[in-house]
């Protein structure tokens, strides 16, 4: 093979590339991937891109040639505008230093304090679905767990501000991905700007209240740590990742609990014998943190909604240090996009991979370690998510409170297709009818 032969692809139109084919068609990558193997080329918002597939690939892009790329120059400038400096945009030492700030709020001893409020917070929720009967659950779950990030993250009091502040990141949430980002008052964008700025005047107000009273939640931690050198981060520091917390606290869980509850309404056995496991725990007393570490067979089901229902279905990188791979060469410069989503459905990984089977996870089938990096829902390598821990214990408790003590269908005459731009959900958000047991 020649030296400096760039991958096979097309960059479609001029200056669109196949951006349009890339946000509409469910299957742009999988075509792509059917015709030209685990790398290829296309123009993506504005940039020469090349799209990755596969545990190879997805390897050397988190993890054995990470120094390659750069997080970022990899995401579009709509999400560098409204997430801010925060650590999902760092890169090397800053991000280095500041991961380890923010690690020990997110992790240990820290998560064993969060445990009593994501009970308290969901019980209110359930209350609630109780006495309404018929609700669309996206939207209930992004008010439940927005309550449980402000308040465990933030340390800010449920109500009123609470509701406010997750209107306003839904409204930025909708201007991240935009063909054509004019910061016009009446645009996606532009709105999603404003809602910005009404969350850094909030979260100003926040910061500098827990600098003055701080408490058990993740932003004390934050305000408290110090590094090597004795240095802890700047108020503006603490202002962007708590934009980040907040954002990536609420936005990925919402999108797994509404295609776990999906799944487990689709399939009656699934749902019979994760109620069984739970109901066994249950007779040896209320759920604690110690239960939670007692549930195989949700925590298989949870791994097969990962697969299945990634959040977020791949991520960009800026190429900064040309590189080869598989015989192609990339020059820097280039946008990188990995797929989670084609990654996910690798017949080769896994056993009939459009079907859902929590089954694939079991002790003895095992079908995500064959290859390294083949569940990558979360990430992967040195910066897997930060929040994994917190995400994954709070999906487990409400989970098992809902198996416990519910029983839901799914409402007739909606839509139950995929929208995966900005997160992954359910078109019509999943409308049920919810009862006690």
């Amino acid at each position: 093979m020649k030296h400096n032969q760039m991958p096979p692809g097309s960059y479609g139109l001029p200056i669109l590339g196949e951006t349009l084919a890339f946000l509409f068609d469910k299957n742009f990558i999988e075509k792509r991937y059917r015709r030209y193997g685990s790398i290829f080329k296309t123009h993506l918002i504005g940039r020469p891109t090349v799209v990755m597939v596969g545990s190879k690939a997805v390897e050397f892009v988190l993890s054995s040639h990470m120094e390659n790329f750069s997080w970022r120059e990899g995401w579009p400038d709509t999400f560098k505008a409204l997430l801010g400096e925060s650590l999902f945009l760092q890169d090397g030492e800053e991000h280095r230093r500041n991961r380890r700030l923010m690690m020990p709020a997110l992790h240990g001893p820290a998560l064993t304090n969060y445990v009593s409020t994501m009970e308290e917070i969901t019980r209110k929720y359930l209350q609630k679905w109780e006495a309404k009967q018929e609700f669309t659950w996206f939207d209930e779950f992004k008010q439940l767990t927005f309550d449980i990030a402000s308040q465990l993250l933030l340390g800010a009091s449920p109500g009123e501000d609470c509701a406010i502040l997750s209107k306003l990141f839904t409204t930025l949430t909708n201007g991240l991905i935009t063909i054509n980002p004019l910061p016009l008052p009446f645009t996606k964008y532009g709105k999603a700007i404003a809602a910005r700025n009404q969350i850094l005047e909030r979260l100003t107000q926040i910061v500098r209240q827990r600098q003055q009273n701080p408490s058990k939640d993740a932003l004390s931690l934050l305000i408290q740590a110090k590094d090597e050198d004795g240095n802890s981060l700047s108020e503006k520091e603490l202002i962007a990742q708590a934009v980040l917390l907040l954002f990536a606290g609420h936005e990925t869980t919402t999108s797994m609990l509404t295609w776990l509850c999906l799944e487990l309404a689709r399939h009656p056995k699934v749902y019979q014998r994760a109620r069984e496991e739970q109901l066994q725990l249950a007779s040896q007393g209320d759920l604690t943190l110690e239960q939670l570490g007692q549930m195989p067979y949700l925590e298989q089901i949870l791994l097969e909604v990962e697969r299945c229902h990634q959040p977020v279905n791949g991520g960009f990188r800026g190429v900064i240090k040309d590189f080869e791979f598989n015989g192609f060469h990339v020059p820097a410069g280039w946008q990188l996009l990995y797929s989670i989503l084609m990654t996910h459905r690798l017949e080769e990984i896994y056993l009939e991979p459009e079907r859902f089977d929590p089954d694939r996870f079991s002790p003895q089938r095992q079908e995500h370690k064959k290859y390294p990096f083949s569940l990558i829902g979360f990430g992967g390598g040195p910066r897997v998510c930060i929040g994994i821990a917190f995400a994954k214990m709070e999906m487990k408790i409400i989970a098992a409170h809902l198996l416990r003590s519910y029983h839901w269908e799914i409402l007739p005459n909606q839509s139950l297709d995929a929208l995966l731009v900005p997160t992954n959900r359910p078109q019509d958000g999943l409308r049920v009818k919810f009862q006690p047991l």
